[in-house]
């Protein structure tokens, strides 16, 4: 199969090895991808954001399958001028991908449907966001209603910062003030063809960058999957995957349809463990990431034709995915200064030492090469490499990852010692 790749980070590297791994050898282009992810497709000089040019690429080569990574493309609609020149393609139209570009939009489809969700106030005046805050009180939720690179939430109990956040997005149109929520929460990603959605392994990330769920909130410092916790609130994880699907999941989609506006992706449910029961923070309309890190290396069902079936509008016909027992965890490495201000163009030194750790790989987020042949990659972002690791259990899976983060060179960068430290004991 040919299989062309939209996007550069770690979340399409991921997707890309897990093409990989594979028993059938495709043919994997990637557009724009990175240094890493040169390593294993054929990058293409193609603008994401231009449908046209996608388009024209895939016809000429014959490909198969086009999977759409990041956010930006899908909001832009790339995959409407995919699929009006009939070209295979995983990933929701613009229409269906304002679950994650609008929260406004987020949240009329969950109330419509009956899905169960926090409270929440649509603000477009300082007034407004106040009189927000007195309603729902403290600590206070406030999001940015369009895409935000993942740093357009704060949660806080200092009114001031609250409305300092608001005020920065208002210029470009209404925020979002939410209930205050407490649990813990869970990532739970839904393959969709429209009409039938199929679940993979749920995970938990972790957004904050500094160890202890300190500092500021980032893309996320790590992961972990499976979450063998949730049997003790729900009897077992397969109980708890069931009642996400028939009550967020199954429920949006076919609200979605119902408006003419089907959901042909990847549905990312962002959920929290609420005394009340499960409720959705939010929604996104593609793969998460880190999460993806950790989910698909403990896939056993091939990627590829279930992102075909959902592109097709055959995934009735695929059974559940099934995944190994084994455990998976993923740590960031970051630049110094993210996420506020990374430091870029440094150099990378000690990959291949610590891809050499049994059950390691290193999944590529922002790398480039180096000015002279032969030279080591540099960071070319915030979020450089993620360590990936699998093993029998956490503390297993967890040792790996350390051992070969540890083997790693980059000037000033840092990460979290915390991740699945509390599952692995």
């Amino acid at each position: 199969m040919k299989i062309l790749v939209l996007g550069s980070g770690a979340r399409e590297h991921a997707i890309i090895l897990s093409l990989r791994s594979e028993a059938d050898d495709h043919e994997i282009f990637a557009a724009p991808g990175n240094a890493g992810i040169a390593q294993d497709a054929t990058l293409v000089d193609l603008d994401q954001l231009d449908g046209a040019a996608i388009a024209a690429f895939a016809n000429e080569r014959g490909v198969d399958l086009v999977v759409v990574g990041p956010e930006a493309p899908l909001v832009a609609g790339v995959a409407d001028v995919l699929r009006e020149r009939g070209i295979p393609v995983f990933g929701p139209g613009r229409a269906a991908a304002q679950l994650e570009g609008s929260k406004a939009f987020a949240k009329r489809i969950m109330d419509a449907a009956g899905v169960p969700t926090g409270r929440a106030v649509r603000a477009s005046t300082q007034a407004e966001v106040e009189a927000a805050f007195d309603d729902l009180g403290a600590p206070h939720v406030v999001k940015a209603d369009g895409l935000a690179a993942g740093k357009g939430v704060i949660v806080t109990t200092d009114r001031a910062e609250a409305l300092a956040h608001a005020e920065h997005y208002l210029p470009a149109g209404p925020v979002l003030i939410e209930e205050f929520l407490t649990g813990p929460e869970v990532s739970l990603f839904f393959l969709s063809d429209g009409d039938t959605v199929r679940a993979l392994s749920p995970a938990q990330d972790f957004k904050r960058a500094l160890d202890g769920d300190g500092g500021p909130n980032t893309g996320g410092m790590g992961a972990y999957s499976p979450l063998p916790w949730l049997a003790d609130d729900f009897g077992s994880v397969e109980a708890f995957v069931a009642e996400v699907t028939d009550t967020v999941a199954l429920p949006v989609v076919r609200q979605l349809d119902a408006e003419g506006t089907p959901f042909i992706g990847l549905l990312y449910a962002g959920l929290i463990l609420t005394p009340a029961g499960v409720r959705v923070i939010e929604f996104n309309a593609r793969f998460g990431d880190p999460e993806t890190q950790v989910v698909l290396p403990r896939l056993r069902t091939p990627l590829s034709r279930l992102l075909l079936a959902a592109a097709s509008g055959t995934l009735e016909d695929e059974p559940q995915p099934e995944f190994s027992s084994d455990v998976a965890i993923t740590v960031v490495l970051a630049s110094e200064g993210y996420p506020e201000a990374p430091q870029t163009g440094r150099m990378i030194e000690g990959l291949a030492d610590a891809a050499s750790v049994d059950g390691v790989s290193v999944v590529h987020a922002a790398t480039g090469a180096p000015d002279a042949p032969g030279g080591s990659l540099v960071a070319t972002g915030g979020r450089v490499l993620n360590v990936v690791a699998t093993g029998s259990d956490f503390a297993d899976a967890r040792a790996r990852a350390y051992e070969a983060i540890g083997r790693i060179s980059l000037d000033g960068a840092h990460y979290r010692h915390d991740i699945a430290a509390r599952v692995a004991e």
